[in-house]
C-alpha cells in the first residue's frame, strides 16, 4: 500500500460552498474520490467533496491556549513569480476539522498563508491554517452531480435500518 499516495477528503455539508476535512484515504486519486463519495454520501452527509494530496496540503504551525496562529505567522515576500488560487482553511477549534474560509491569490504558499492574514484574521483565535493550491484539487464536476441523487436507494447502509437492539432485548428477554 506504500506505493499510493494519502489524500485528504473535504466536504460541503450544504450547497453553501463551506467545505470542512473528513478523513484520509491511502488510493489513487479517482479511487480515493470513489471511496471518499461513498463514504460520506450515505446518510446525506454532504452535497459536494473534493479530494487533494496530503502532500499538497501546506499545514502551518499549531498553537496553544489563546494564541492566534496569525500572530507567529512569519511574513515572507512574494516570489513576483506567477500568481495561483489558493484555498484557504482555518482549525478554529482543537479537536475539530479545517473549515474553508475563502480563496486568496499568492504566488505560494506561505505568501498564501500571508494574503489569508490580511483577508481572514477576524481576531477570533485561530489555531491552525491550511492552504491547497487550488489546480491541486480533484473537485466534484457538474456531471457528477447526479450522483448524490442516488442516495435514497442505498437506505440498507444505514445502521438505523438493521434491528440489532431488538434481537439484543430478545436475547435478553430469553436468558432471564
Amino acid at each position: 500500500m506504500d506505493q499510493f499516495g494519502t489524500f485528504e477528503v473535504l466536504c460541503s455539508p450544504k450547497k453553501a460552498n463551506l467545505f470542512s476535512t473528513k478523513g484520509q484515504y491511502i488510493h489513487p486519486l479517482e479511487m480515493a474520490f470513489v471511496l471518499a463519495k461513498e463514504t460520506f454520501t450515505r446518510r446525506f452527509t454532504c452535497v459536494s467533496l473534493y479530494v487533494v494530496e496530503t502532500d499538497n496540503v501546506f499545514v502551518s504551525a499549531v498553537t496553544e491556549g489563546n494564541q492566534n496562529v496569525y500572530d507567529v505567522l512569519p511574513d515572507v515576500e512574494s516570489h513576483n513569480g506567477k500568481e495561483e488560487s489558493f484555498e484557504i482553511y482555518h482549525l478554529l477549534k482543537r479537536g475539530k476539522q479545517p473549515v474553508h474560509v475563502g480563496t486568496v491569490q499568492a504566488s505560494d504558499a506561505a505568501h498564501a498563508m500571508v494574503r489569508a492574514r490580511e483577508r481572514f484574521n477576524s481576531g477570533a483565535v485561530v489555531f491552525n491554517v491550511w492552504a491547497v493550491r487550488t489546480g491541486d484539487i480533484r473537485f466534484t464536476s457538474p456531471e457528477e452531480n447526479g450522483f448524490w441523487s442516488t442516495l435514497p436507494e442505498k437506505k440498507f447502509r444505514d445502521a438505523g435500518d438493521y434491528k440489532g437492539g431488538d434481537k439484543l432485548k430478545e436475547f435478553l428477554e430469553r436468558s432471564k
